[in-house]
């Protein structure tokens, strides 16, 4: 048997589908692609085409197609396949409020997931984490800062989720005519953000206006810039399951949006309908109402049940025909049914994997998520010269799980905060360090008399992956992944109080990790200056680094609601968004969205605004100027805010934003364009999004509360 399996391993290493039969049409490179599915539709038994609808799946040699596994991840890098640049986590990029930065990031991504996959193909390896369709991005909008998964979104805003989304699927399909370079796929369609631990069973319940004006609009957007796939959530949907809802599904996504690319499942929620959701009562019926409902993809073990579905006459050949182009499409647009070297990217080398160039990108997008909280008299910079002794203390300084975040991947050289600062301190600095405390949970702190007489003490606190993340995933977490409390642990903040009350240090400088909101206003009482470095990616250590030493002028923006209290929140499986995030909250916050403060400041001129009808948009002009010494980058941020009571009950929301580098003090005039479609709210009513009813504002400013300029639009 060992002799047998030995055989076998090498069998399954040296098959190649190029050196198999080429006479078949569907493997003629000069037919039509449509005709070569067809063909290929053609040749296959039932067995084969559903054997081919699960993610697993298998070689069928006669025809020369290989194995394949569907399974992928590259949610801020290459994920979970060995060495590849680790980028910021998702939440972290929509801090940095740029979207040609995530482009690039995205591009850097695809190109190393194509080295990665040309060096699999020519080992043989065809294993999951292999391939080139990849389960990203996560486009839900992170409603409640307990969700664990939030970090895996751009944020609250659908605005801002859709514009970096979107940008994240062009730079990793590629911009090829025939060929894409990786697939990408929207998740998790639709309504679905917690919680964690009843999400196989949970039946969401979103009012009419919540779900078209939240929950649906960045899909819309990706489907509209061409993303290749869709996963289907696991969650229901007012009571249908979201991967067997003909709603979502067919009239929504394929009818209204025309979206003709393939649907996969989240990973065994079609069993979910038997197991937890009490929507069918065996495996056939739950794979049959998948498959009607428009699913091609299974994630799991269902589809094989297929084959008695169609004996129980549940579904038609036609039905799996139809189910199983739209994935064979996707292989075809990958190049896999064509000779290596067809496509523009089959060359890409593995030298690219984890490059300078792309390290030094990971830097960049690390350094320009950074937020400055808070930063009194100007704690911040620290100056080198003056700078002598440091104390270094808390439990994440040298933690590197703190810098991943989920659905990572794995880099060679990983720079912790405490590495980072120590490499771009100078040699004429004092540096100690200890680890303060725990996590959590503990009474025991250490360090008092090392901070004694130090210039500066910087303390790492927050979460890190093992506490916050997906439900299995966070080892740490009692609570599925999810937070209960969004507050810091006491013994976090006990820490920061003993270095305030018990040492002469001259600057208290806080830093704190997490993938989420956290209340922390004991914090920002306590300390000189407060960074929120999110899970940076591996260059994050020498990224924070930057910024502390002033080598890089902060500019992150907040993109969620930082509250002041957990008892600030509507239960967390509430899905109405009444007093949820800044476009319908009504108390007071810690800091707004939008928040972050610069080492430079700037001075907003007066705005003017046209509307061109015919091109459907508004022009806005205005003059910023960098008053300081120091140049400096300004997210500029415009809402349009109705100017009186809307049945909605929206406060504003983001229609535009985009960040400006302005040298010392120079002057630079940007001339935004917003589209009126912006602008637009969805009406229950007509069942269509129209402009406000009422008069609208432009807010143009550097947060949502920290309002420059108001216009007052006539539309």
């Amino acid at each position: 048997m060992k002799a047998l399996a030995v055989i076998l391993l090498c069998t399954l290493a040296v098959f190649n589908p190029s050196s198999a039969q080429d006479s078949f049409p569907f493997q003629n490179q000069e037919l039509d692609r449509e005709a070569r599915i067809n063909d290929l539709i053609s040749r296959l038994t039932t067995e084969e085409k559903i054997s081919l609808m699960v993610f697993t799946s298998p070689a069928i040699e006669r025809l020369g197609i290989p194995e394949y596994n569907w399974w992928n991840e590259s949610l801020h890098g290459v994920a979970r396949a060995g060495q590849a640049t680790v980028f910021p986590q998702a939440i972290a990029l929509a801090a940095t409020f740029d979207t040609n930065l995530l482009y690039r990031v995205a591009t850097a991504i695809s190109d190393e997931a194509r080295a990665k996959y040309n060096a699999f193909q020519k080992k043989g390896v065809r294993l999951q984490y292999a391939g080139l369709t990849f389960w990203s991005p996560n486009v839900n909008i992170f409603r409640d800062p307990r969700w664990g998964r939030g970090q895996e979104t751009y944020g609250e805003d659908p605005y801002l989720t859709s514009q970096m989304g979107r940008n994240y699927v062009l730079g990793l399909q590629g911009d090829d005519e025939n060929y894409l370079k990786a697939a990408a796929c929207a998740k998790h369609f639709a309504v679905h953000s917690g919680p964690e631990k009843s999400r196989h069973s949970f039946n969401a319940k979103p009012e009419k206006f919540d779900l078209y004006d939240t929950y649906l609009p960045a899909f819309k957007v990706l489907s509209d810039a061409g993303v290749e796939a869709f996963m289907c959530a696991y969650n229901q949907v007012n009571d249908h399951p979201c991967c067997a809802n003909d709603f979502l599904i067919n009239e929504i996504l394929r009818g209204k949006w025309g979206f003709k690319g393939h649907i996969v499942s989240d990973c065994w929620a079609i069993s979910d309908f038997v197991k937890f959701q009490d929507y069918s009562e065996t495996e056939a019926e739950a794979a049959a109402a998948a498959l009607l409902a428009g699913v091609n993809l299974n994630c799991g073990s269902t589809y094989p049940f297929l084959a008695e579905a169609l004996e129980q006459k549940l579904i038609t050949e036609d039905d799996i025909d139809n189910a199983l182009k739209p994935l064979l499409r996707t292989r075809f647009k990958l190049g896999m049914f064509d000779k290596t070297g067809s496509t523009p990217y089959d060359n890409i080398p593995p030298e690219i994997i984890n490059n300078q160039k792309h390290i030094d990108l990971a830097r960049e997008a690390a350094q320009k998520s950074i937020v400055l909280l808070t930063n009194k008299d100007k704690a911040l910079p620290l100056d080198r010269k003056e700078v002598h002794k440091l104390f270094v203390t808390g439990p994440l300084a040298a933690d590197n799980m703190a810098l991943l975040g989920n659905y990572n991947g794995l880099a060679a050289n990983l720079v912790s905060p405490l590495e980072g600062i120590i490499g771009q301190a100078g040699a004429d600095v004092v540096i100690d360090y200890s680890v303060g405390t725990q996590l959590a949970k503990s009474d025991k702190f250490h360090g008092m008399w090392q901070a004694q007489a130090s210039d500066a003490v910087i303390v790492f606190l927050g979460n890190n992956r093992l506490l916050e993340g997906e439900d299995g995933d966070a080892m740490l977490s009692d609570h599925g992944g999810d937070r209960i409390s969004i507050e810091l642990p006491d013994n976090q903040i006990e820490l920061v109080r003993r270095l305030r009350e018990e040492t002469d240090a001259k600057k208290l400088i806080v830093v704190i990790s997490g993938g989420s909101a956290i209340a922390c206003p004991e914090i920002t009482e306590l300390a000189d200056a407060v960074l929120f470095n999110w899970y940076p990616g591996e260059q994050g250590g020498n990224a924070i680094a930057d910024v502390l030493f002033g080598d890089v002028n902060p500019s992150g923006r907040l993109p969620l609601t930082f509250y002041k209290s957990t008892d600030d929140l509507p239960a967390f499986d509430d899905y109405s968004m009444k007093n949820r995030t800044y476009r319908f909250y009504k108390g007071d916050v810690l800091f707004p969205f939008g928040h972050g403060l610069s080492y430079s400041t700037f001075d907003y001129g007066k705005a003017k605004y046209e509307v061109d009808e015919k091109r459907g948009l508004i022009r806005l002009k205005l003059d910023i100027q960098n008053t300081s010494g120091r140049d400096g980058t300004e997210i500029v941020q415009v809402y349009a805010r109705p100017e009186e009571d809307n049945p909605s009950g929206l406060n504003k929301k983001l229609v535009a934003f985009c960040p400006v580098a302005i040298k010392a003090g120079q002057k630079k005039s940007l001339d935004i364009e917003i589209p009126l479609e912006n602008l637009r709210i969805y009406d229950v009513d007509s069942e269509t999004y129209k402009l406000p009813k009422c008069k609208t504002a432009l807010q143009i400013g550097s947060s949502s509360e920290r309002i420059e300029e108001e216009l007052q639009i006539g539309l």
